[in-house]
This record gives structure tokens, C-alpha cells and sequence, in this order.
């Protein structure tokens, strides 16, 4: 019997030893980790916005490597610096202006490492003498390390990068055959050049050159593209399609005169 009990006490000291170990291991509550990274992210995508070379620095680890879908890898911070004073923040070339799609954020723990953050985010281009316009959406995600009492960005990834939704303010309606017929054929355009409509799916398809995009109808003669901030509005002449005029962001870019 004192043997069993001697076990038993033995079994009751390692069990709260294990849990004592497990309770002492557990990380930082997942709501305060999400603040802490959340706050993390903005400041550093208000260094990127602002240009604030120094303040951005500090948010990477030495060696982090960058990977972007379209540019490739980008290993070490040197080189990264370099690329972002030489373009992105270079006073001589447009500027660009990073926003978050709401709603999109997760903050997920990385246990005995950090945390990840992943997400969507829009970019904003401004050229010189012209207006602000939104030009790509993508993906994010950026993993965080916790050492030695600091966060430190070690691996950013940057993805799946399309030409953001535009005129997101107009509706679409439905047009009969009959009325989209009309606009089908050949027209010629003095910049553009030749631009030929035909119709896909219950839609205007416009092709000119390489360029091939879905139009949407927003009243009867007047189409809108998702993708770009262009409209295209058909004019009339004696009852006939005359010409398509093309305008960016309000402003007339082309006009082509219907040939057939």
C-alpha cells in the first residue's frame, strides 16, 4: 500500500508539473496578439503611403525576403531599401497610396515564432498633373516575428495582383439583342486605330489591337468597363450608330467613327 501511494503522489507531482509547463508555454491571447499586429500593420503601410524611408526600415528583419508575383523574389533589406528609394518613393516618378479592403484582415498566431497577417489591399497611382486613380487589388501576407522583445517583418509576400474594379457607382442593365446589334462592326479611331465591336455573351465585346474588354451597358447607349475607369457612349445620326465616343474618368480620350 505505501508503495501505491508513494506512485500516486509521484503521478499528482508530475501531472501538475506538465500543466504548470503547458500554462507557463501558452501564448499571447489571441485578441491582444490581433491588436498588436494590427497596429504593427498600419504603421508600417503609413510609412510606405508617407514615404518615410526610415520609419519604413524599421519594420524588417536583415535578411526578409520579399516575394512578389509579377517582380519575383527580393531577398535582404539592402536591396529592398535600394528598390523603394529608386521608385516607389523616388520624387521624380508617380507616387503610390496603399488601402485595405475592409473586412478582408485576419491576424493568425505563428506558435513560437510570431504571427501571420494576410488580406486584400487596393493601390492608389498619381502622376504628375494628373488625378489620383485607383489601378490594381491584391493580396497580401506578411509573417511577424517576436525576439527579443521586438516584432520584426521576416518574409512579406505580395500576390495575385488584377486590375482593380472601376465605376463600382453604375449599375448594369439588360439590353435586347436588337439594340446591341446596332453597335456591332468597324470603327476607326484617330489614336486607337481600328476597333472592331461584336457581341459575347449578351454583351459588347470591344477589340482594338491586343486590347479585348467586356463592356456593360449603363442606359442604352452608354457602356461602362469594370476594370478601367473608361465609358463608351454610341452616338447617333439619323437613326444610325455614327460614332463611339470614349472618355476616361469624364474626360472625351477618343472618338471613332463608325465605318461599317
Amino acid at each position: 500500500m505505501k508503495s501505491q501511494s508513494n506512485y500516486f503522489t509521484l503521478l499528482v507531482c508530475l501531472l501538475l508539473f506538465a500543466n504548470f509547463h503547458i500554462q507557463a508555454q501558452q501564448p499571447t491571447p489571441k485578441n491582444d496578439l490581433t491588436q498588436t499586429i494590427l497596429k504593427l500593420d498600419s504603421e508600417f503601410w503609413e510609412s510606405y503611403n508617407t514615404c518615410n524611408i526610415e520609419k519604413f526600415r524599421t519594420f524588417f528583419r536583415e535578411d526578409f525576403e520579399f516575394y512578389h508575383d509579377k517582380g519575383g523574389l527580393t531577398k535582404g533589406l539592402q536591396k529592398m531599401m535600394s528598390t523603394v528609394e529608386n521608385g516607389l518613393c523616388n520624387p521624380a516618378g508617380p507616387r503610390v497610396r496603399r488601402e485595405v479592403v475592409e473586412g478582408t484582415v485576419a491576424v493568425y498566431p505563428l506558435n513560437n515564432y510570431g504571427a501571420i497577417i494576410s488580406g486584400e489591399h487596393l493601390f492608389y497611382v498619381t502622376e504628375k498633373g494628373k488625378e489620383e486613380q485607383l489601378t490594381q487589388i491584391a493580396k497580401f501576407t506578411h509573417v511577424w516575428q517576436h525576439k527579443n522583445d521586438q516584432w520584426v517583418m521576416t518574409r512579406v509576400l505580395s500576390y495575385d495582383h488584377q486590375p482593380a474594379p472601376q465605376n463600382t457607382d453604375k449599375k448594369e442593365i439588360l439590353l435586347s439583342d436588337k439594340i446591341l446589334e446596332q453597335y456591332l462592326g468597324t470603327y476607326q479611331a484617330p489614336q486607337t486605330g481600328t476597333v472592331v465591336i461584336t457581341k459575347k455573351d449578351n454583351l459588347l465585346e470591344i477589340n482594338a489591337g491586343k486590347m479585348q474588354s467586356i463592356v456593360y451597358p449603363q442606359s442604352e447607349t452608354l457602356f461602362f468597363h469594370k476594370q478601367s475607369p473608361l465609358t463608351f457612349e454610341f452616338v447617333k445620326e439619323n437613326k444610325m450608330v455614327s460614332k463611339m465616343i470614349v472618355r476616361e474618368n469624364g474626360k472625351i480620350v477618343e472618338e471613332a467613327k463608325k465605318l461599317n
